[in-house]
């Protein structure tokens, strides 16, 4: 029997690929407008996804809105699995954004990012896809 080409992963399996990755994408509301930004992040002891970021549109997007989404991917030659997040996000302040200094959350551009956020999740679903790539034969030969 043959697997089907696009399965449902359970939310464990969808954790697991959320605290092995730290590269993923945010997509927030700002005015009248849907923004998406890459992004790093690590997962909190509270299973919250913290990023950090300077002050700019991303930090004014959620503050004035705080329902947000958040993807990862991983792809290889076989399989892409791919995680998407609903929730609230919300800045940290004080004590609670001390505790986020323990995390392996640290710029990836020599850049100042001194606003800490946390991202409660609401919903989290996951695919996991069987690539055939139908395309490959269609490829030239390398010399």
């Amino acid at each position: 029997m043959t697997e089907a080409p696009i399965s449902t992963l359970s939310t464990e399996d969808a954790w697991e690929l959320l605290r092995s990755n730290e590269f993923g994408r945010l997509a927030f509301h700002l005015a009248d407008e849907v923004h998406i930004t890459p992004i790093n992040y690590a997962i909190d002891a509270k299973d919250r996804i913290v990023v950090r970021t300077a002050e700019g549109s991303k930090l004014l997007g959620l503050t004035m809105n705080a329902d947000v989404a958040f993807e990862v991917d991983e792809v290889d030659e076989h399989e892409a699995r791919s995680v998407v997040v609903r929730g609230r996000a919300r800045a940290l302040e004080g004590h609670e954004a001390d505790e986020t200094e323990e995390l392996p959350l640290r710029p990836w551009v020599d850049t100042v990012k001194l606003n800490v956020v946390a991202i409660t999740v609401d919903e989290v679903s996951a695919r996991r896809f069987s690539l055939t790539r139908p395309w490959m034969h269609m490829r030239p030969e390398p010399d």
